[in-house]
């Protein structure tokens, strides 16, 4: 049983905390929020502690997208995978045998764990038919039904708790709060040609109302926001105590086992017990200027698309008690071409330029000398890896990306939304840079004249014939997948013809750190002599990527941190 026994200083900032719980987990993301759940769900107490004032962590301003091959859902499509296929296709993607275990336990558990969940928590998943993988071309890929989605959530379902849901980022929501989910977006394009989708559009805005009047944004969550809101209703209704705004200071450790966490407040310190474990789930480093410039190459720069409370905390207390973390992935960060801009309250917005903009037909990225570095509709982390290789051999960061009025109308750039009607406010800030010549656009990116006119002619030509002569761009299934399919013979390829044309910078950025604490098949923190210290699991990005830094598909950061979360609090189960 819990310690009931409360002093002055357990009332922190209006909640009281208990000296002491079964399990304390550190990161409010999928991964912490999972482990919480899934502990909770076997009988066990937890406490659950947030360093932020919100719940979902980058998660809740993700995609959502969940990698789990072989999973029992793909029959719903019409897919078959096995776990065979799924093996041979990560020993195609996945450098290095290091973890090979770990992606064994996770081909073997993944699709048991999303059973679990669905059954004793409020996530709910469906498969995504047409996703597929990054190298669709490699033995073992598949076109769909890997990557589950959340199904759509009610966020009026968690009362007053739906204030501390993180907000989408503010780019891909509308009306100043409103999501739309992915079968909406055509809807929306074809809203001026089609009844059926306008009064679709229609119906959207009014739902979109009617939420307002009850919300202070839109209560119909979608994406990654759809499953943070689903694990917070799961942790409420299975009773964890949840702790926001919360520094922690450090773990009580004997020198072999982990018994617990200091939280400090304006008071001093307090320290809270762990019973069973402590599980490290805080989201790796993104925003951790120390460990970037120790993990992450100088071109790499300070830009992240993650959750700006992901400092490294986690891993930075388990190396502190004797954890290992691995550096020698193939990346140690997740990567994605990002843009940079001004928000009008004043905030710096960072646009990840993932799968909105790159693959359409109708913009080419180009370097600081004005020509083509790379094929645009590849994956945002290979598009990135092309950046690095680039400016090894001519400035290539930032570079940029170049499109015509057409485009920017029909697909948006960026942080510019498609369909916008007045441009004026990027274009002051700097954020869009417009000329009515392709030469004159050159010219005010300050890039050689001549080779950006050359590029955009040359790409004009092949784009006539529905191809790209220097990068076959469209050439597989996920480019044509992210290209328009309503535009032929090329979903991918288009002319920059219509002017004026526009430009956006883009830089390194990313959507996570890979780098972690070494752990093993249960989560467990490994120490000298891999050696597992006792109750202290890491999930989530705190935990070294089961990929080694590679990224072979949608959700392979979501997948194996819901997975390992399980396995964590399973294990710590089993150890009563």
């Amino acid at each position: 049983m819990r310690n009931t026994q409360h002093s002055a200083d357990d009332e922190i900032k209006g909640m009281k905390i208990e000296n002491e719980y079964e399990v304390i987990v550190l990161g409010a993301g999928a991964a912490g929020m999972t482990a919480a759940a899934v502990a909770a769900a076997e009988g066990l107490d937890v406490l659950l502690i947030e360093k932020s004032g919100f719940v979902g962590g980058t998660t809740a301003i993700s995609g959502g997208m969940v990698w789990i091959p072989a999973n029992s859902k793909m029959v719903q499509v019409g897919m078959a995978d096995t776990t065979e296929q799924a093996r041979l296709y990560l020993q195609q993607t996945v450098r290095g045998s290091f973890n090979e275990n770990l992606r064994s336990i996770f081909l073997a558990s993944a699709d048991k764990a999303i059973a679990y969940l669905e059954s004793k928590t409020s996530v709910r998943l469906k498969p995504v038919k047409i996703y597929p993988d990054y190298y669709p071309n490699l033995p073992g890929a598949t076109t769909g039904g890997r990557v589950l989605e959340p199904v759509p959530f009610d966020g009026r379902a968690l009362g007053e708790h739906f204030r501390q849901l993180r907000w989408p980022l503010p780019e891909f929501m509308l009306l100043g709060g409103m999501m739309i989910d992915r079968a909406d977006v055509p809807h929306f394009r074809n809203a001026g040609r089609s009844f059926r989708s306008a009064a679709h559009v229609a119906r959207l805005f009014a739902r979109y109302g009617w939420e307002r009047l009850f919300a202070n944004r839109g209560a119909s969550l979608y994406l990654g926001n759809a499953l943070a809101g689903r694990l917070l209703h799961s942790l409420l209704m299975l009773k964890v105590d949840l702790r926001l705004n919360a520094a922690v200071s450090g773990l009580i450790c004997d020198g072999e086992t982990v018994h617990g966490v200091t939280i400090s407040d304006g008071a001093g310190h307090k320290e809270i017990h762990a019973k069973r474990g402590v599980v490290l789930a805080t989201g790796g480093f993104s925003h951790g200027s120390e460990m970037r410039a120790k993990y992450l190459p100088i071109s790499a720069g300070v830009l992240s698309a993650a959750c700006a409370s992901n400092t490294g905390d986690g891993i930075q207390f388990g190396t502190q008690v004797g954890g290992a973390v691995w550096d020698q992935n193939s990346d140690n960060a997740f990567w994605t071409p990002v843009s940079r801009f001004i928000r009008r309250n004043g905030s710096q917005g960072i646009f990840p330029h993932t799968v909105t903009d790159r693959a359409k037909p109708g913009v080419i990225a180009v370097n600081q000398t004005g020509r083509r570095f790379t094929n645009e509709a590849v994956s945002y982390h290979e598009f990135v890896r092309a950046m690095f290789r680039a400016h090894n051999e001519s400035p290539s960061i930032p570079s940029y990306l170049i499109c015509d009025r057409h485009f920017l109308w029909k697909y948006g750039l960026g942080a510019v939304k498609p369909f916008s009607l007045s441009l004026a406010e990027h274009i002051q800030s700097g954020y869009l840079v417009q000329a009515q010549t392709v030469r004159a656009l050159a010219q005010a990116l300050g890039i050689n004249q001549d080779n950006l006119e050359a590029t955009v002619t040359r790409f004009n030509q092949g784009a006539r014939e529905g191809v790209d002569y220097d990068f076959d761009r469209g050439g597989n299934e996920y480019q044509r997948y992210l290209g328009d399919a309503d535009n032929q013979p090329n979903p991918c390829v288009a002319a920059i013809e219509r002017p004026p044309f526009y430009s956006v910078a883009v830089y390194p950025g990313d959507l996570g750190t890979a780098a972690g604490l070494v752990t093993d098949e249960h989560a467990r923190v490994l120490g000298g002599a891999n050696k597992p210290i006792k109750r202290l699991y890491a999930c989530g990005n705190d935990m070294n990527s089961i990929m080694n830094g590679d990224y072979p598909g949608p959700g392979i950061t979501l997948g194996p941190a819901l997975t390992f979360g399980y396995l964590a609090a399973q294990h710590i189960a089993s150890e009563r």
